[in-house]
C-alpha cells in the first residue's frame, strides 16, 4: 500500500490511502489546534479512520515542529557576534524567540555599557552552548537508533539463516541415515561450510551493539533530556494495542520513536513476582529487589541473622544498568505494543516496565492508559512530564466519569480494622527503634483509624464479621462535617499524608505481616495487647500451628494479601481535597465488616487542571462526544481553560446518507403510545406493544438486530413475562434469541454464537433469518463492540437510559452543579442537565455499534416519544440527527423500514 501525501490548509498530510474529505478536515483541524496550542474536542463517528487521522495528524504537526526548531538551533548559533556589539544595538530582538535566553532581572540603570554589553554576549554563548549540547545529544542519540536498527537487521537475518541452515542440516541428516552405506557416505558426513559465519552474525547485534559503546557513553548518565513529544492516552490496554499497529501502518510506522507504557503487573517478566497476583505486592516485591545488590551478600556473609534475612531477597535478573539501557534502545528503534514488549524483554533479559520509563525522554509519542495520565501521583512515578507538550485522550466520551472514579475510593470497616490491629503490633514491636516523630505519625494514624471505625458505630478492639450495628442506611457529608463528626479535625492530614508517602509505611507493614502473618508472638506491653493478637488471627486467613517456615518455602504457598493500609492512605489523601469538591458517604449495613466509608470527587477539574495549565495542547477525542457541554461547563471551564482557547470540531460520517433509516416511534401496532417512564414501563399493555414491534421488526430485517433495555433488571422482567404470554416463541419463529451475559467471561462466547448463527441463516436460508441480541444499556456490549454488516442491520433502544436518580451520589451531584454552575435563561438546571446528557450519552454509545465502515448500511429504532422533543434530538450526533424521522403512528414507520431494507438486500 503506497503511502500518499495529502495537501489539507495548506499542509502536506501523508497517509497510507488516499483519504475522505472529512479527514482531511480532520488533520486540518488538529494540526491548527496543535500549532496554536489549544483545547479540542473532536469527534469523529467510528468507521471514518479517527485514529489514522489522528496519528498523521499530529505527528506531521510534530515533524514540522522539529524542523522549524532545527532551523532555529542553526540560526541561533550563526548569529552571535564575536566582536563587540554596536553601541546602544539589543542583540535579544534579532534572536529567534524559542532560542531566546531566559530573561533576566532588570540591571540598574547606571551599570556602564560595557558591562551590559559584556552580560549579553554571555548569555548569548551560554545559549550557543546549550544549543551545541542538544544538538550532540540529538545526533548520538540518532546515530545509536541507526545502528540499532541495523543490529536489528543483522539479528533477522541471522535467524533466517539459521532456520535455512537447519532445514539444510535436517536434510543432510536425512540423506546420511538414506546413504549411509553407499559409496558418497564419507563425503556427506562432512559438515557444510559456514557454520562459523552463522554463529558471529547470530551474535552480531550484540557485539556490535557493546562496540558502539564507548568509554564516554558508558559513563553519560541514563536520564535524557526530554524532546517534544505527544502523550496519547486510551481507556483498555486493546485499544492501545490498536492504536500502535495503525502507528505501524502509517507513514510514521518506521521513523516515529513509540514508547508503551503499562503497569508492573503488565509489564513484569519476573515470573516469581508476577506469580504474586496482588499489584501491591508485585510493586513492593519489585522495590524490595531493586534494594538488593548482588554485591552485598558477600558482607551479609559475616552475620548469619542478616544473611538469613536476605534470603530470597536476591537481585531482580532482570533489572541492570547495561540490560535498561540495551532494552530503551530496541524500545525506541521499532513501534511495539505491550505484548511485544513483554516478548522483547524475555529475549533480551532486561525489563520492560524500567526500559519503557527510560525510554520516555527521547520518545516522540508516548502511548498510556488513563490512570497513568490523569493521576498525579501515577504520572510522577512513571516519569511523565507534561510541561509544554501535546496530550491526546482519546475513547474520551467517560472522561468525567473515569477522573471521578480514579479519585473517588472507598475502605470498609473491615479494612479499617485489620490495618489498625496490624499498624498498632508493628509500633509495639519495633517501639524502641523507632524515632520520636515516627512514632507520633504512627499513633496519628491508629487514632484516625480508630474514630473512623467509631463514626461507622464499630468499635476498633472486637472483630468487624461479628459487630452488628444499631444504625443502617446511608448518610452523606462534607468533609469538614466528616472529620468534625469523627473528632479528629485537630490532626493535620497533610503532613500524615506526607509522612506515609515518605516511610512508605504501607509497604513495611506488607512486609511485616508477610513475614509474621497472624501467629507473631504477643509482645510484653499491656495485658490488652494480647486481644488485638487473637483478632488478628480472626480476621486473617486460617493459619496452621505449626512453626513459621522459612522464606523460600512460605513463598510457594499462598499468596498474601497486601496490607490494607495502602487504601486507607488513599482515603486519606482524598479528604485533603477542598470540602467544597468532595463528600464522604458513611454506608452503615448490617455489620462492621459490610460498612463502608468512601469519598466521592464532584470536581473533576481540580485534578484536570493541571493537565490543562501544563500542556502545550490537549486534544479531547472520540466516536461519540454529544453531548459536549458538559465537556466545557463540568470540565474545562471548571479547570481554568479560557473559552477562546477551546475550539469543538465533529466531523459527518463516511456513508451515504441514504445507509442509515433512524427512526423515532412514538406509538406501536395498536395505537399503545411509547413512553417507557419509569412508573409506566411495567404496564404488561406497554410490554406486550414492545414485543409486537419486535416480532414485525424481525419480519423485515435480515441478518442480526440488537435491541437495548435501560438496565438488567427491566431486561429480565419483560423477558419473564414475555415468556408467559408466549412473545418468546414467536420472537423466535423469525430470529434465534441470544441475551447478554452478565459475566464478561462469558460475552466472547456468545458474540461467537451470535455471529455464528447469523452466516449458518444468510446461507441456509429458511424461516429463521438470523438472530436478535438483547443487550443492556451501560452493559458489556452497548461499548467497544463491533456489529457490522449482518451483526447489526438494525438497533432498538427500548425507552430512555436515565440514571437513577434516587442515588445519594447522583443527588449530591446534580446539588452541587445547581450550587456552582450558572444557569441560562430558558434552560433546565445544571444538574437536570447532567441526567439528561447522562441519558444521552448512553443511547449514543449504544446505537453507535451499527454503522462501522463506508459500506455498512443499518437503521436505528427509537422507542420512545420523548425522543421527538427538540431538546433531545439536539443531543444526537450531527450525522443521525439530521436524518432522524419521527414517525407518529407504526404503520408509516414499519413501511419505510421495509423499504429501507429492501432496497438495500437487494443486488448492487
Amino acid at each position: 500500500m503506497a503511502d500518499e501525501t495529502q495537501e489539507a490548509g495548506g499542509v502536506h498530510f501523508p497517509f497510507p490511502f488516499p483519504p475522505y474529505s472529512i479527514q482531511k478536515d480532520f488533520m486540518a483541524e488538529l494540526y491548527q489546534v496543535l500549532e496554536a496550542g489549544k483545547i479540542g474536542i473532536f469527534e469523529s463517528p467510528t468507521g471514518t479512520g479517527k485514529s489514522l487521522s489522528l496519528i498523521c495528524g499530529a505527528l506531521t504537526w510534530l515533524r514540522d515542529f522539529e524542523q522549524r526548531k532545527r532551523q532555529e538551533e542553526a540560526r541561533c548559533l550563526l548569529e552571535p557576534r564575536a566582536g563587540p556589539l554596536p553601541e546602544g544595538q539589543d542583540l535579544r530582538p534579532a534572536t529567534p524567540s524559542s532560542c531566546r535566553a531566559p530573561p533576566t532581572a532588570p540591571r540598574p540603570g547606571g551599570e556602564p555599557d560595557w558591562v551590559t554589553q559584556f552580560v549579553q554576549r554571555k548569555e548569548e554563548r551560554d545559549l550557543a552552548e546549550r544549543v551545541k549540547e542538544e544538538q550532540i545529544r540529538r545526533r548520538k542519540r540518532e546515530e545509536r537508533l541507526q545502528q540499532m536498527r541495523h543490529n536489528t537487521q543483522l539479528k533477522h537475518a541471522a535467524r533466517r539463516r539459521r532456520q535455512e541452515e537447519e532445514e539444510t542440516e535436517a536434510l543432510l541428516r536425512l540423506s546420511r541415515e538414506m546413504l549411509a552405506e553407499g559409496p558418497g557416505a564419507e563425503q556427506l558426513e562432512q559438515l557444510e561450510p559456514g557454520e562459523e559465519e552463522l554463529v558471529l552474525a547470530e551474535y552480531a547485534s550484540d557485539e556490535e551493539r557493546r562496540a558502539t559503546r564507548g568509554a564516554d557513553e558508558d559513563e553519560e548518565d541514563l536520564e535524557e533530556e526530554h524532546v517534544m513529544k505527544i502523550y496519547y492516552c486510551s481507556r483498555t490496554h486493546s485499544q492501545l494495542a490498536q492504536f500502535v499497529q495503525e502507528v505501524r501502518k502509517s507513514p510514521f510506522g518506521k521513523e516515529t520513536r513509540l514508547v508503551t507504557l503499562g503497569s508492573r503487573q503488565n509489564l513484569c517478566v519476573n515470573e516469581d513476582v508476577r506469580g504474586l497476583g496482588s499489584v501491591q505486592l508485585i510493586n513492593d516485591r519489585c522495590v524490595e529487589m531493586q534494594r538488593s545488590r548482588p554485591e552485598s551478600k558477600s558482607g551479609a556473609e559475616a552475620d548469619e541473622p542478616k544473611r538469613r534475612r536476605r534470603e530470597g531477597r536476591a537481585a531482580c535478573p532482570f533489572h541492570g544498568r547495561e540490560q535498561t539501557q540495551l532494552l530503551r534502545d530496541e524500545i525506541l528503534v521499532e513501534a511495539k505494543d505491550m505484548e511485544q514488549l513483554l516478548a522483547l524483554g524475555r529475549e533480551a533479559r532486561g525489563c520492560p516496565y524500567y526500559g519503557s520509563r527510560l525510554a520516555i525522554p527521547a520518545a516522540q509519542l508516548v502511548v498510556l492508559p488513563y490512570p497513568m495520565l490523569l493521576h498525579a501521583a501515577t504520572r510522577q512515578a512513571a516519569g511523565v512530564r507534561l510541561q509544554g507538550q501535546v496530550v491526546i485522550i482519546d475513547e474520551a466520551h467517560n472522561l468525567i466519569d473515569t477522573i471521578t472514579g480514579i479519585h473517588s475510593t472507598a475502605v470498609s470497616g473491615s479494612q479499617l480494622c485489620q490495618a489498625h490491629s496490624q499498624l498498632l503490633q508493628y509500633m509495639e514491636r519495633y517501639r524502641k527503634r523507632l524515632k520520636a516523630k515516627n512514632l507520633m505519625y504512627i499513633k496519628q494514624i491508629l487514632y484516625l483509624l480508630e474514630k473512623f471505625v467509631a463514626v461507622l458505630g464499630g468499635n476498633i478492639k472486637q472483630n468487624p464479621n461479628t459487630q452488628s450495628l444499631s444504625q443502617t442506611g446511608t448518610e452523606l457529608k462534607t468533609i469538614n462535617d466528616f472529620l468534625f463528626q469523627s473528632q479528629v479535625d485537630n490532626i493535620n492530614l497533610f503532613k500524615v499524608q506526607r509522612y506515609c508517602e515518605r516511610s512508605k509505611v504501607s509497604r513495611k507493614l506488607c512486609g511485616f505481616t508477610e513475614r509474621y502473618g497472624a501467629v507473631l508472638p504477643p509482645p510484653r506491653e499491656p495485658s490488652g495487647l494480647a486481644g488485638l493478637q487473637r483478632f488478628l488471627q480472626s480476621v486473617q486467613p486460617a493459619v496452621s500451628e505449626a512453626p513459621a517456615a522459612p522464606l523460600e518455602e512460605a513463598e510457594v504457598g499462598p499468596t498474601r494479601a497486601a496490607s490494607p493500609l495502602m487504601h486507607i492512605e488513599g482515603f486519606l489523601a482524598a479528604l485533603t481535597t477542598a470540602s467544597q469538591d468532595g463528600r464522604v458517604i458513611l454506608s452503615r449495613q448490617g455489620s462492621l465488616s459490610q460498612s463502608s466509608l468512601k469519598f466521592l470527587l464532584l470536581n473533576p477539574a481540580v485534578h484536570f487542571a493541571q493537565v490543562v495549565k501544563e500542556c502545550r495542547a490537549v486534544v479531547i477525542a472520540g466516536g461519540t462526544m454529544q453531548p459536549v457541554s458538559d465537556f466545557r461547563e463540568q470540565l474545562l471551564a471548571c479547570a481554568g481553560a479560557e473559552a477562546e482557547r477551546v475550539v469543538e470540531f465533529s466531523c459527518g460520517h463516511v456513508i451515504p446518507p441514504d445507509n442509515i433509516l433512524p427512526l423515532v416511534l412514538c406509538s406501536g401496532p395498536t395505537s399503545q403510545p411509547l413512553e417507557f417512564t419509569y412508573q409506566k414501563r411495567a404496564l404488561p399493555a406497554l410490554v406486550d406493544e414492545t414485543g409486537r414491534i419486535l416480532c414485525n421488526l424481525c419480519s423485515v430485517v435480515p441478518g442480526g438486530l440488537v435491541c437495548f433495555f435501560p438496565s438488567y433488571e427491566y431486561q429480565h422482567q419483560v423477558l419473564a413475562h414475555w415468556d408467559k404470554s408466549g412473545m418468546l416463541a414467536r420472537l423466535a419463529v423469525r430470529k434465534k434469541i441470544f441475551q447478554e451475559p452478565r459475566k464478561a467471561s462469558q460475552v466472547e462466547q456468545v458474540l461467537a454464537a451470535y455471529a455464528r448463527c447469523i452466516k449458518s441463516c444468510r446461507q441456509a436460508g429458511g424461516p429463521v433469518t438470523g438472530a436478535l441480541l438483547l443487550s443492556v444499556v451501560g452493559g458489556k456490549m452497548s461499548e467497544g463492540i463491533n456489529f457490522s454488516d449482518d451483526l447489526g442491520r438494525c438497533v432498538v433502544m427500548v425507552g430512555m437510559p436515565y440514571p437513577n436518580v434516587r442515588s445519594p451520589e447522583l443527588q449530591e451531584k446534580m446539588a452541587y452543579l445547581d450550587q456552582c454552575l450558572p444557569r441560562s435563561p430558558g434552560q433546565v438546571s445544571p444538574g437536570k442537565a447532567l441526567v439528561e446528557n447522562l441519558c444521552m450519552k448512553a443511547v449514543n454509545q449504544s446505537i453507535g455499534r451499527a454503522i462501522r465502515h463506508q459500506r455498512d448500511f443499518a437503521s436505528i429504532v427509537l422507542l420512545d416519544q420523548r425522543y421527538a422533543q427538540p431538546a433531545v434530538l439536539a443531543k444526537l450526533p450531527a450525522w443521525i440527527r439530521d436524518r432522524v424521522e419521527v414517525k407518529a403512528a407504526f404503520g408509516a414507520a414499519f413501511a419505510a423500514l421495509r423499504k429501507f431494507h429492501r432496497e438495500k438486500a437487494g443486488p448492487p
